[in-house]
């Protein structure tokens, strides 16, 4: 049995809620939209057997605080630099997801030496995406337009956020049932808290501030080894993009890996090959900066 706790603590002006999991190198997990830390739960069990887990929600979601701004990546970068620092944890391994990974490569780009290898999960990243933005991509992107609208989307999802989760995670799925009871309901009650979606809506309204801040250092390549993960079934993703070339423009060290009969959230629906991917990838981490 790991050892398993959940901690808030006060870094960078927020509250910031996690959970701390097993003992050894330390490995971050972010996720993406529309989880929560919750979203982990078969990786703990399995990684805590042999590292030590910080599993943050991040700004705007579930437990951590959801204030009105702070929420372009370098800032939400800056959220998981404070919190390691006060928990005196100075290099890491990180793996994100979604708009995790989002935070995890601004993450990699603005503190290099402190990341020792890097997973990014079923991300394309922000810059390409507003690149190659065409008719199809807005599309499939609808919810990323929608989300930017100030305060019309929190006004109609309010009372049917059970019905707004459940299109995205039928949608987005694989197997349109792959999350459902309880799992289901956990997301539903972290949504229908005060503020969660004005948070999750805030994330992707930092979206032009996060291309500028991509576009500045855009001829700069993540160095760490990175692995790149991606349901080869969600329409968005995996079967829009060369995902092989588009995270070969971000990563100079790169292995990129599709996951088959998966759509867009490849560590809830397929964990046992996700659990597999990342052990292998994670092979060698010691904990030791340098």
């Amino acid at each position: 049995m790991i050892r398993l706790e959940n901690h808030t603590i006060r870094a960078n002006g927020i509250r910031q809620n996690f959970i701390d999991a097993g003992e050894g190198a330390p490995v971050v997990l972010l996720h993406g939209f529309p989880e929560t830390n919750f979203a982990w739960r078969h990786q703990i069990p399995v990684l805590g057997e042999l590292y030590r887990l910080i599993v943050p929600d991040l700004r705007g979601y579930g437990e951590t605080e959801k204030p009105a701004s702070g929420y372009d990546k370098r800032n939400m970068a800056r959220d998981l630099a404070a919190l390691l620092d006060k928990l005196g944890i100075n290099k890491i391994a990180l793996v994100g997801h979604d708009r995790g990974a989002r935070v995890a490569t601004r993450f990699a780009k603005d503190y290099p030496d402190r990341v020792d290898r890097l997973v990014v999960m079923d991300n394309v990243p922000t810059r390409i995406v507003a690149r190659d933005l065409d008719a199809r991509i807005a599309k499939a992107y609808w919810f990323f337009l929608f989300h930017l609208i100030p305060d019309l989307p929190e006004t109609l999802i309010s009372g049917k956020e059970e019905q707004w989760l459940r299109w995205f995670f039928s949608d987005w799925a694989y197997d349109p049932a792959a999350i459902s009871g309880e799992a289901f309901d956990t997301y539903v009650r972290a949504y229908r808290a005060p503020g969660a979606v004005r948070g999750a809506m805030a994330d992707y309204r930092a979206n032009a501030e996060d291309v500028a801040q991509d576009l500045e250092d855009a001829d700069v390549k993540i160095a760490c080894p990175t692995l790149a993960l991606w349901g080869a079934n969600f329409g968005a993703v995996g079967e829009m993009f060369d995902m092989p070339k588009v995270w070969s423009e971000m990563a100079e060290n790169l292995r990129a890996v599709p996951i088959d009969r998966c759509g867009h959230l490849p560590h809830e629906e397929r964990p046992e090959a996700v659990n597999a991917l990342l052990l292998e990838f994670l092979q060698g981490w010691t904990g030791r900066a340098g």
